[in-house]
């Protein structure tokens, strides 16, 4: 019926009526929070549509330049300035919310005008949702700290400030590209980001078992170490060696996710592989846990997570990224197949993500596909057995042992895979 009622009205006609009906209802937003205050208020159902109208009136005489229309846009601004100083002299804590809806209101006439409705419908739904949640959106002020919008900060400067301007181009002998790294960076840090979200909203809830969900999605390395120091002091070695191989199941996880971004062609040999490594290491981590320990009670989390936006970090993995992108395509070309291999299991040994996202980038190119495929199931299994070795040496003597014996089962069930990859 309302397209019918359009097709009636000239088109300038269609868009007084959007302007009306879009002002009435800033200015019927911005009334009902005057008559709940106390006070002098700005404006209402009438004073909001007419500064509409002006707004389209404004550009319609404005004949497509913009001098009139900023001059228009001046002039409401005086005569709001005029309302917000007589409403600090009333009260010094005035706020200036309802002028800012009067400019953004002839905004929108002017929007509506130019043939943009979506833009000014948007604008105003946008505009009353910000003055309906207020108290919503200052509670947010009272629940989150400084430090974590400073870290959400340095999130976007490094994917929405640093990523865009690097160039997409391969440079030098070795077909190093800037853009491609540090979307690696990016990658990697928002995975962990994400989850350090999601630990910071649900701290005051969940297990021990989902601190290891949350924490292998953001390192399973760190998050093997913090179980194996809580165990030594707290006698449930079933409950924290069946966390610290879900913590390893959830990192193939990542994996998946991580190859699948940068490399369709390697996670079609490998997602199955990461999807089932990931299901025993889940389940039979689970299953553990749920065998009776000696000592019954709770176990609540504890561990707080460090912000993986530092940029220092960040720094240092995109410069390790390109060292060892450098290094596989070294090996390749002077030592071969099993020179890659053997780089895998050594760099296994320390931080997996630079070398794991490197191979992503060399399959297919200077690495054969089933090389990569093989040297990351290998990285990964060496990993695995470090984490043992760390759960063991950190943990008390129950959960350490099971810990090793866990994460070594599920290292040679990493390995089983390169049979069939090789055949």
């Amino acid at each position: 019926m309302l397209l019918e009622f359009y097709r009636f009205l000239p088109p300038d006609g269609a868009r007084i009526v959007l302007v009306l009906f879009l002002s009435f209802l800033m200015g019927l937003e911005r009334e009902e929070h005057g008559q709940k205050g106390e006070g002098y208020s700005f404006g209402g159902v009438r004073t909001f549509p007419l500064i509409g109208l002006i707004g389209y009136v404004t550009s319609l005489l404005s004949g497509g330049q913009m001098a009139p229309i900023a001059i228009g846009f001046a002039v409401v601004g005086g005569f709001l300035m005029l309302s917000y100083h007589h409403k600090m002299e009333e009260s010094k804590l005035a706020g200036v919310t309802t002028e800012m809806s009067g400019l953004t209101t002839f905004l929108i006439g002017a929007l509506v005008h130019r043939d943009q409705p979506w833009i000014a419908t948007t604008v105003a739904v946008a505009s009353m949702l910000l003055l309906e949640l207020k108290a919503v959106l200052e509670g947010l002020t009272r629940r989150i700290a400084s430090e974590e919008i400073l870290t959400f900060t340095k999130f976007l400067l490094l994917t929405a400030v640093i990523l865009p301007v690097l160039p997409n181009m391969d440079y030098g002998p070795f077909q190093i590209n800037p853009f491609k790294a540090w979307l690696v960076v990016v990658a990697v840090s928002g995975i962990s980001y994400g989850s350090y979200v999601i630990q910071k909203l649900t701290k005051p809830r969940g297990g021990i078992l989902l601190s290891a969900l949350l924490g292998g999605a953001y390192s399973s390395t760190v998050t093997t170490v913090v179980l194996a120091k809580r165990s030594a002091a707290e006698h449930k070695p079933h409950l924290f060696a069946g966390a610290t191989l879900v913590a390893s199941g959830m990192m193939y996880l990542r994996l998946a996710v991580l190859v699948t971004i940068f490399n369709r062609n390697l996670i079609v040999r490998l997602g199955p592989v990461f999807l089932g490594l990931a299901a025993a290491g889940l389940l039979v981590g689970w299953l553990w846990t749920r065998i009776p320990d000696a000592d019954r009670a709770e176990a609540k989390r504890q561990y707080e997570p460090n912000n993986p936006l530092e940029f220092r970090a960040a720094f240092f993995f995109a410069g390790l990224f390109v060292a060892l992108l450098i290094a596989t395509h070294l090996v390749v070309m002077y030592l071969g197949t099993a020179g890659v291999y053997s780089l895998a299991a050594v760099l296994g040994f320390t931080d997996v993500d630079p070398f794991i996202m490197g191979m992503t980038q060399s399959a297919g190119a200077g690495t054969p596909l089933t090389v990569a495929a093989v040297a990351i199931l290998i990285a990964a299994a060496s990993n695995n057995l470090l984490k043992g070795i760390y759960a063991f040496w950190w943990g008390d003597r129950g959960s350490g042992i099971q810990g090793l014996c866990l994460l070594a089962g599920l290292a040679a069930a990493g390995l089983a895979p390169i049979l069939w990859l090789m055949h």
